[in-house]
């Protein structure tokens, strides 16, 4: 099942600038196409079917089509406002006929068995309680001998989150339902996937984050402000505030994901 904790969106117009505006366009996850690529290395996507889960505003779903070289990707979200944002994006590019973009309410995903060549997501799947379902239905979307290669927050572990995580994930207002790598790992199994890795990334994200930290409070303070808000950016300069304490502890760990479907 694919479920957040929340019907109502999260990511909205202001949410959607302020990330923008930090990350790139169309990228509500820090990184930018280069971290995409590092998720997909090694990854040939020329002529592939892909699904991009968790695709906010498209900028993703797009890359995976021009630099990769999908046949075709789409886009899956159940938060309507990024799925407007997106379809615009794609056709103001002209990849409206090899990007396409669905947004559906929570549950089980709307495409067939075996649909793709590859699954791929990317800092969305810490909305989901139930990974031990999401991975089934990931799963199920492959085709035999198909990829999942994502990027995610999890925790260092699966025990009670420290007070200081508990203070960073309330700043946050967010759906998060963290788990650790070694719970991600296990469910891939349990859904059936074979060659499964998993690769840290806390030490280049807490680096990136102290950077975006001191770019929000000096010299894209005036930018953002005007786009969303002196009391938004606030906001959330007290978020990475609280996000880098657990970064620097290693509670947080942004966290690459890889497994295979087997064939038969």
């Amino acid at each position: 099942m694919i479920e957040t904790a929340d019907a109502g969106p999260e990511y909205d117009g202001t949410a959607i600038r302020f990330l923008e505006a930090l990350w790139g366009d169309g990228y509500l996850s820090p990184g930018g196409p280069v971290e995409v690529d590092r998720v997909v290395e090694g990854l040939s996507l020329e002529g592939k079917t892909v699904l991009d889960i968790g695709c906010g505003s498209g900028g993703i779903t797009l890359h995976l089509v021009e630099r990769h070289g999908a046949a075709h990707a789409t886009g899956f979200d159940v938060e309507r406002p990024v799925i407007e944002t997106a379809r615009q994006r794609a056709a103001a590019r002209g990849l409206d006929g090899r990007a396409s973009f669905v947004q559906a309410p929570p549950g089980p995903l709307p495409f067939a068995g075996a649909s793709f060549d590859v699954v791929f997501s990317k800092d969305a799947l810490l909305h989901v309680p139930d990974k031990d379902g999401l991975f089934a239905e990931i799963f199920r979307v492959l085709k035999p001998g198909g990829v999942f290669a994502a990027s995610n927050w999890m925790i260092s572990h699966d025990g009670e989150p420290s007070p200081e995580m508990k203070a960073y994930v309330a700043a946050e207002g967010l759906s998060f339902a963290m788990a650790s790598p070694a719970r991600y790992a296990q469910a891939m199994r349990r859904a059936g996937f074979a060659d499964v890795t998993v690769r840290d990334r806390n030490p280049w994200y807490r680096e990136v984050a102290r950077e975006e930290l001191a770019r929000l409070k000096g010299p894209l303070y005036p930018t953002v402000a005007a786009a969303v808000g002196a009391a938004y950016v606030d906001k959330n300069i007290r978020t990475w505030e609280a996000m880098q304490k657990v970064l620097d502890s290693g509670e947080h760990r942004p966290t690459h994901l890889r497994g295979r479907k087997p064939v038969g």
